[in-house]
């Protein structure tokens, strides 16, 4: 289990971060401009990684949000699902549909002739 401070600033104390021009469409800015923002949060070694927007602040807290998503999806357990027994009133309730079906099935068919 994975645990997160929910303060961003503690976050950001517990991560590594790094700073690289992000490149792409964009021109000059993210040509000369190191936009992106790379989390590595050091206890876990989980990274996240940012480059979507023209800011390095703003692309530090997307990075803080995938960080945290990625925490969730890593701490999620499916509930353990207990089997129960199906009861017997059911079981016979359905026996009694399957009698009553067969029975009208039966008498759509042709009357055999015994020789």
């Amino acid at each position: 289990m994975i645990i997160l401070p929910i303060d961003d600033d503690a976050l950001l104390r517990e991560c590594e971060i790094q700073t690289f021009r992000s490149g792409g469409k964009g021109g000059q800015n993210q040509n000369k401009v190191e936009s992106g923002v790379r989390l590595i949060h050091v206890p876990t070694g989980l990274t996240a990684e940012s480059r979507e927007e023209r800011s390095q602040y703003l692309n530090k807290m997307r990075c803080i949000k995938k960080l945290r998503r990625k925490v969730t999806l890593l701490n999620y357990r499916a509930p353990v699902r207990i089997a129960t027994k199906t009861p017997r009133s059911v079981k016979e309730a359905g026996a009694q549909q399957k009698r009553h079906r067969s029975t009208t099935k039966a008498l759509r068919r042709r009357p055999r002739i015994d020789d």
